[in-house]
């Protein structure tokens, strides 16, 4: 009996430290205009894949709410990050963009960079080193 009270014992110790490099990372949008749609946000963890959302680390989709949208990503190891949220208001899972550039749905970035062109993941750059609340403002 003591030998499975001291494996049962060594497992949750591992289990434990195994997760312990984890974080949780709450991203709120802010100056969603209305309800209609849904907002995606989209987290990268590498230059060469921002703003491809089929290479994104993960996507999260909430209804569209006036003012504020919040989605939280949980299980992330510590390092860098940069999101990239938009407001897909006539709902076809995309956003939207005239001439194939410039967004014509509202859209976020993380640490809010003015955008003269694409923007880079480098200006949207943020580090997790534990449990974290990012906020992004729409702009439409």
């Amino acid at each position: 009996m003591k030998i499975n009270l001291l494996g049962l014992a060594l497992t949750l110790l591992i289990s434990q430290y195994a997760h312990a490099d984890e974080y949780s990372l709450s991203l709120h949008v802010k100056g969603v205009k209305n309800n209609q749609g849904n907002i995606y946000v989209e987290l990268y963890n590498e230059a060469k894949s921002f703003r491809k959302s089929a290479q994104a680390l993960a996507i999260l989709k909430a209804p569209a709410q006036e003012g504020m949208v919040t989605v939280k990503f949980d299980s992330l190891k510590p390092g860098h990050y940069a999101a990239l949220a938009y407001h897909d208001e006539d709902g076809n899972g995309i956003l939207n963009k005239r001439f194939g550039m410039i967004p014509t749905e509202g859209y976020a970035l993380s640490n809010d960079p003015e955008v003269i062109g694409p923007p880079s993941f480098e200006s949207s750059d943020f580090e997790v080193l534990g449990d974290a609340d990012i906020n992004l403002t729409m702009r439409y």
